[in-house]
């Protein structure tokens, strides 16, 4: 029987609504209460489009774009109106990659010789979407069906995607008299998609900047990274070279039993890259006395210094570990966060004197009697002796470690900044990629549950604060770095889906965070899984699988 009335719950407020209404109805009256357009709500534990009837009770949660979900709804949507407008502007046999995430926007290729003008039209053409506020609405069809209509487009990279799902029903998206596949659901018009710019970068590729929910929803002034940029073309040049440029590819190596040579070709890429620092530090070495690595979460940044100082003794120079979290202020000293907690990745946790006063002393022939911080006690212990000899060098990790306040005191001519981050070349096909903070994600759930015991929801919930503070101390400082190091691995998804699917499908559908493990479950659908006995137990990924021969945990 279906009921007249819905006792639905908004902002802890009760109301009924008649069945079948759509959440946009719903929500137009909530409108007010935020600064930028609402993109989604969440139902239930389910995120609803607003164009959905509404048609049991139950809780609302409202999502506009400064939230991380639907923050990633709205730039899927710009993505999707960005396609139309190319192909609208200059025809549907147009080729657009979406290639990676820069400088809070996402880099995209065409097969167009693209001009500053270009650009300019393409940009008028999106704003003209814009205003006409056209419809994108969602539609089931089945695999075979969606496989059909993309091989007539000739859009072989989706056809051959959709050979390894296994969904028997999918949801394209139409806009115009296009349809596009997505993996999150979609904004309910262009109307909403209106905060964006595009910036030319070459005539190959431009710049679609979005709002930065870490900044208030601004759109900032493009800067370019051209070491990261350059890191990111060479290894999806790599990728190309390797036959592996999406995950269709993989698959293909994956099932005809190929694997195996990806996989020591991709860590033989890693090996040479890392010998090749290791070279340049030991060409620098009358001048280079301390090495800094810093890198977001789940980088791998524990085996990369541990490799790099194999590296380093192979060329004759000794690195000396020296711990940044030894110089923790004492803990009454320790700043806090406007919930009471303690702050510990702020610089103001470090004892940045201290930590200046030591290397300084060391690099000067004494020697010292350096800190070990007590974490129970919460205060350090000065117990570590510390002298460094003639072939020592320094080699220090830390979220602080690209700060040009660290070691402010010692000549940057004597610093040598490495930043590591896995910057994610391979993509699903040629509209969605694979992010980098999803691909760390993944570590990071499954070495979290193998080290720590945490469940995907306690990793999930710490995740927010851990990205918000890499946007604060780490992504700001990557231009100071003098060399990146990219340890993301082509193969890698197929092997973390194989540890990493038990344990999202263990979220409860009751969860809140339900929606974020279901969203990266159907990122992995696409993947066939790749068993880890041709790992290496030196490779990177053996930081978060197990298995590595390092002391890592």
């Amino acid at each position: 029987m279906i009921e007249k009335d819905l006792k639905i719950d908004i902002f802890d407020e009760e109301k009924e609504v008649a069945y079948g209404t759509s959440y946009l109805d719903v929500t137009k009256d909530y409108q007010n209460r935020f600064e930028f357009p609402i993109i989604a709500v969440k139902h239930n534990g389910a995120f609803k489009e607003l164009n959905e009837p509404i048609l049991v009770g139950g809780k609302i949660k409202i999502y506009d774009l400064l939230t991380g979900n639907g923050n990633r709804i709205y730039l899927n949507g710009l993505v999707f109106m960005t396609i139309y407008a190319i192909k609208e502007l200059y025809g549907k046999s147009t080729k657009i990659y979406v290639r990676y995430s820069i400088d809070k926007g996402l880099y995209i290729e065409t097969n167009l010789t693209l001009t500053k003008e270009i650009i300019k039209d393409i940009k008028k053409k999106m704003e003209e979407l814009v205003a006409q506020d056209l419809s994108i609405t969602p539609k089931n069809v089945s695999r075979i069906e969606a496989m059909e209509y993309f091989e007539k487009l000739g859009d072989n990279d989706k056809v051959e995607m959709l050979k390894y799902n296994t969904n028997s029903y999918i949801t394209l998206y139409k806009l115009g008299n296009m349809y596009d596949y997505f993996f999150t659901i979609m904004p309910i018009s262009t109307g909403v998609l209106k905060y964006f710019d595009l910036v030319y970068i070459n005539e190959k590729g431009f710049v679609l900047m979005y709002p930065d929910r870490y900044n208030g929803g601004a759109i900032g002034k493009y800067q370019h990274h051209p070491q990261r940029f350059d890191v990111y073309n060479k290894y999806q040049e790599w990728a190309r070279i390797m036959n592996v440029p999406n995950a269709s590819a993989l698959n293909k190596k994956v099932s005809s039993g190929k694997i195996g040579d990806v996989i020591r070709i991709d860590e033989a890429i890693k090996t040479y890259r890392l010998i090749e620092i290791a070279k340049d530090i030991y060409e620098h070495k009358d001048r280079v006395k301390v090495i800094l690595i810093a890198g977001p979460s789940s980088s791998g940044k524990t085996t990369t210094s541990l490799k790099l100082t194999n590296y380093l003794t192979m060329f004759g120079i000794n690195p000396v570990q020296i711990t940044m979290d030894d110089y923790f202020v004492p803990r009454e000293k320790n700043p806090k966060k406007p919930d009471g907690s303690y702050d510990y990745e702020c610089l103001e946790a470090m004892n940045l004197e201290l930590l200046d006063d030591n290397i300084d002393r060391l690099l000067n022939g004494e020697e010292i009697m350096g800190p070990v911080f007590n974490f129970i006690k919460g205060e350090p212990e000065f117990t570590k002796k510390l002298k460094l000899e003639k072939n020592d060098i320094i080699i220090m990790e830390g979220i602080h470690g690209l700060n040009p306040e660290i070691l402010k005191s010692i000549p940057r001519s004597k610093k040598y900044k490495i930043y590591i981050s896995p910057l994610t070349a391979l993509s699903i096909d040629n509209h969605n990629r694979i992010s980098t903070a999803d691909n760390r994600l993944l570590r990071r759930i499954i070495r979290d549950n193998r080290t720590r015991g945490y469940s995907v929801e306690q990793t999930l919930k710490a995740w927010k604060n851990v990205r918000e503070g890499e946007e604060k101390y780490i992504f700001p400082y990557q231009d100071e770095a003098n060399v990146i190091f990219n340890t993301a691995l082509n193969y890698e998804l197929g092997v973390l889906k194989t540890y990493v699917e038990p344990l999202l499908y263990s979220v409860d559908y009751n969860s809140d965070y339900y929606p974020e493990a279901k969203r990266l479950l159907n990122m992995l659908k696409t993947f066939l899984p790749i068993p880890s006995e041709e790992i290496p137990d030196d490779s990177i990924l053996r930081e978060f699988i197990g298995g590595s021969c390092f002391k890592v945990n």
